[in-house]
């Protein structure tokens, strides 16, 4: 497992590439959602031009007309020779994958191989909020494991899970988020080792939702689940969506362990009807042709992490940040502000800031709010302006 490479020689930094004016412009959710009065910090899209190689290969599929349904194995192949190369992981058998509309529908598809109604799936909170959403929607029961004070992974939590889950001889899956949304934390390949061994000795299986594995701090070093040992029978989903910013160019990945190839054999043919093929050639070019933009990113990502930690400490030294190892989120611990189970509300109404709730993400998550990195250094400055102010 290698750490990412920092340098992006000849790249200029994308966070810094678009004026607020033009992304006002942008018609996705994060610019529709408030009135224009509101600055957006909230939902996980980037402030950013695509990467010249997936616009390039985008347009000249639109060139050609080649817009209708996916086929083939070049996604797979470009996602195994970039985790090769980026992580160290050469266990990523082209055979063992399947293209999926997204990671969480292909989180569902994962569920429902290996789990049926009203069986457990063991979450860790604070976790993304659709983790809650989707589980509940496809009618399994959510048994969380909350994340110990130091936002790791509790490995006694998990295992008192795992036993309440499996008790009666129901079969159980357990929802990793890795790396985890919203606290960026990086698990380490003990912990995951840690983690299979548990799964195996209880029988619980683990669908690892790896989406933003390319998205590392540096000094960071992602560890793919499935590259642990004992973690064979583990499903993986992955995707270039987040760290190119493709979420409207739908495609993901569903990986499988050696020993759960069969499972995801089982997979109904028509699962692979939901992705865009134009989304399968834009995905396959970022992972492919757009590293040297993904570092360029990295770096932005690695500044902006600094910066907002001399803000908070300069205008709200009561917000406690722990800046993550991964993703291009911030989770802010607003507690000693006063402003009750969600601060968000109030940073809204006061000062026209949008941030994702902390209640949202469920347990561990009231009186805290998630900040999106990914923006220009004047938009975080103004950010923490605003938040500041809600105070007054």
């Amino acid at each position: 497992m290698t750490s990412n490479p920092q340098a992006a020689a000849g790249e200029p930094n994308p966070l810094r590439a678009l004026t607020l004016d033009r992304l006002r412009c942008r018609t996705s959710m994060k610019w529709r959602t408030y009135p224009e009065d509101v600055l957006p910090v909230w939902v996980a899209e980037m402030d950013v031009p695509l990467a010249a190689a997936v616009v390039r290969a985008v347009t000249d599929a639109l060139a050609l007309g080649d817009t209708g349904y996916p086929a083939g194995t070049a996604y797979a192949e470009a996602l195994a020779a970039f985790a090769e190369k980026r992580w160290g992981w050469d266990g990523l058998a082209v055979e063992r994958t399947r293209i999926v509309p997204d990671v969480m529908l292909g989180v569902v598809e994962m569920l429902r191989l290996v789990t049926g109604p009203g069986d457990p799936v063991v979450l860790n909170p604070p976790v993304y909020p659709p983790f809650f959403q989707f589980v509940t929607h496809m009618d399994r029961q959510v048994v969380e494991a909350p994340l110990g004070v130091d936002l790791r992974i509790d490995l006694g939590a998990l295992e008192d899970a795992f036993r309440r889950a499996v008790a009666g001889g129901r079969r159980a899956a357990y929802l990793l988020c890795s790396p985890h949304n919203p606290t960026g934390t990086v698990h380490t390949a003990a912990e995951l080792a840690a983690v299979a061994a548990l799964a195996e000795r209880y029988g619980v299986r683990v669908v690892a939702d790896e989406i933003h594995a390319p998205v590392v701090a540096a000094g960071a070093a992602f560890v793919p689940y499935l590259n642990v040992p004992g973690a064979e029978r583990g499903l993986s989903l992955m995707s270039a969506s987040k760290a190119w910013n493709l979420a409207g160019l739908k495609a993901a990945l569903a990986v499988a362990g050696p020993a759960s190839a069969a499972d995801l054999a089982r997979l109904p043919e028509e699962v692979g009807h939901g992705p865009s093929h134009v989304g399968v050639i834009a995905h396959t070019a970022a992972l492919r042709d757009g590293t040297a933009w993904l570092d360029a990113l990295l770096t932005g990502l690695d500044d902006n992490r600094g910066l907002l930690t001399g803000l908070l400490a300069e205008h709200l030294p009561a917000v406690g940040y722990r800046p993550g190892e991964a993703t291009y989120l911030a989770w802010l611990d607003c507690r000693e502000l006063g402003l009750g189970d969600d601060p968000a509300d109030v940073f809204l109404r006061r000062g026209r800031v949008a941030l994702s709730p902390g209640p949202d993400f469920g347990t561990g998550g009231t009186g805290h709010v998630r900040l999106n990195l990914a923006t220009s250094p004047e938009v975080i400055t103004e950010a923490v302006r605003r938040m500041a102010a809600a105070l007054g």
